[in-house]
């Protein structure tokens, strides 16, 4: 019998006896460290040090997308905004990184994010426009145990939390001292550790959708494989793949009283793992180690260790093996503007799957400069795009199928929004044909579905739709494939029910570049034919 010593967010210390299994964890440790000894130079855990570390615990780190923000929780500091009523007070706070790789030293949170006794940021989005905290709070006043949004607003502070509507939750949150979460980068993917048996301590993983009206199905446990009955499982964190799970454990085959490990989801039941695999020395030592979490790249780990630490618990870093790293993922940032205006915009971001339209994530703009950050895993065809009131949005294609092998990749891709306006000319960017021909793609049906519901939220506008060819073949040839595309667009929006009195379509061939097809050397320009090969709709009356 030994005991778990550790810290679990929001509630103070436990010291509780777990059963484990009959083994010889010094001689378990020595070969875990021979296994890796060749690779001693790549494996170093690496205490933050005491720009984030004190003499106080320090725990549960959140990591951003792009790796150079850094929230965790200090327990007991007297800047706590609670720390002279509440023993033990927890709050947030944070470190910022810079391009030397360097952290800031450690600032606290606002109080209006600090509301609560035990505080915890348990994700912020790649966009770093919401966050999602520990506790429950309407209007944001706190209420009791659950978990909450907050979004940034346009002078840079943040709204008052909300708390999520999960069905069914109370059935766990009635019966536990315990619960954590974190959420996927896709912000519809929500994970748990919670207890809902009154005899023990023991926590289980659960996972929840985002559905309609912002409302989460009932949490669904994660299966057996990941939950084991008579042991503890907490501190899940789906990497940026969505499809590798790291969390922490005292189940049997660890080195110490809590562990890292991971596994692979199977499919899309989130019941069907890969067998869990411990990450081994270094990470995992004698102590305790949990709340792992990882930025985009993958590369680095952050976790709270007890090994060694300053305080009772230090937040520290590892870089990772192959074997341990998730599978790549794109990092896409850029910014929403008013396409007429070029000003920043604040939008809705939604990415969707091709040709099958699901949505795949969601996002927010920053208010102040239109920015936004998404995260793509690879294999999939996507589009992106930003909505707001009044606008219609110029979609976004990005194909990353059958891309896996290039690693982890950054991008900048600008998103624009058309107001709706008499003249304004709105390109349809995932509207796709097999070359030289004029047949709709399935891919194209989600782009086109867009302009109908435009239409029909707008049942006086009447458009015209036009294709365009590149300078490559003939007059004649470029003129007449460009019409029987616009045709195709047109007749398929009119299949959906819209008067034929509101749409004409009209080939112009490669009589209207927006981009050179040559260069100045007068060799061939790829991007710039590219551009001209578009299909797009003007609004005639409105």
């Amino acid at each position: 019998m030994k005991k778990l010593y550790f810290l679990f967010t929001g509630i103070l210390y436990f010291n509780i006896g777990f059963a484990q299994p009959i083994m010889d964890t010094s001689a378990k440790l020595i070969a875990q460290k021979e296994n890796v000894i060749k690779e001693s130079t790549v494996i170093k855990v690496e205490n933050l040090g005491p720009v984030i570390n004190t003499s106080l615990p320090e725990m549960r780190p959140t990591i951003s997308a792009d790796g150079n923000l850094l929230f965790f929780i200090r327990q007991n500091d007297p800047k706590n905004v609670q720390y002279q009523t509440v023993p033990n007070s927890q709050d947030i706070w944070y470190s910022t990184r810079d391009t030397a790789g360097n952290w800031a030293k450690a600032r606290h949170l606002s109080a209006r994010v600090n509301a609560s006794q035990y505080n915890a940021v348990y994700w912020i989005s790649p966009d770093m426009n919401t966050m999602l905290l520990k506790g429950a709070f309407t209007q944001g006043q706190y209420l009791g145990t659950g978990l909450s949004m907050i979004h940034r607003m346009e002078d840079g502070s943040w709204s008052d939390a909300e708390m999520l509507k999960i069905i069914d939750f109370n059935k766990y949150t009635s019966v536990t001292a315990q619960i954590g979460a974190s959420m996927g980068h896709d912000g519809r993917t929500l994970l748990f550790y919670m207890s809902n048996k009154k005899e023990d301590y023991n926590n289980q993983l659960y996972v929840s959708f985002l559905q309609k009206n912002d409302v989460w199905t009932a949490p669904k446990s994660l299966g057996k494989k990941i939950n084991l009955p008579d042991y503890n499982q907490m501190s899940p964190f789906i990497a940026a793949d969505g499809v590798t799970l790291y969390f922490s454990s005292d189940r049997p085959g660890g080195l110490g009283e809590m562990d890292i490990w991971m596994a692979k989801r199977l499919d899309e039941t989130w019941t069907k793992w890969s067998d869990p695999v411990n990450l081994g020395a270094p990470i995992n030592t004698e102590g305790s180690e949990a709340f792992f979490t990882l930025d985009a790249g993958g590369e680095y780990a952050y976790l709270s260790s007890s090994n060694g630490a300053l305080g009772a618990s230090d937040i520290v870093r590892v870089k990772l093996l192959e074997k341990e790293k998730p599978n790549p993922v794109m990092l896409v940032s850029g910014n929403v503007y008013n396409a007429k205006t070029k000003e920043p915009l604040s939008a809705a971001l939604v990415y969707q799957t091709l040709p099958d339209g699901t949505v795949a994530g969601n996002g927010i703009s920053n208010p102040a400069d239109g920015a936004f950050k998404i995260v793509l895993p690879y294999n999939k065809n996507y589009s992106i795009l930003a909505s707001a009131d009044k606008f219609f949005s110029i979609s976004e294609n990005l194909n990353l199928d059958s891309l896996t092998k290039i690693g982890y990749k950054e991008i900048h891709k600008d998103l624009y929004l058309v107001p709706i306006e008499v003249g304004q000319v709105f390109r349809l960017n995932n509207v796709f044909f097999d070359f030289d021909k004029y047949n709709l793609r399935a891919e194209s049906f989600v782009e086109l579905n867009r302009v109908v519901k435009f239409l029909n939220d707008y049942p006086n506008i009447e458009i015209e739709m036009s294709a365009h060819t590149d300078s490559k073949g003939a007059d004649d040839y470029n003129m007449t494939l460009s019409e029987n595309r616009a045709k195709s667009v047109m007749d398929y929006i009119l299949s959906k029910g819209i008067a034929v009195s509101r749409i004409t379509s009209h080939g112009y061939g490669k009589t209207k570049p927006v981009a050179p097809n040559t260069n100045a050397d007068g060799s061939d320009n790829p991007e710039g034919r590219q551009l001209n090969r578009r299909v797009e709709f003007t609004i005639l009356k409105n």
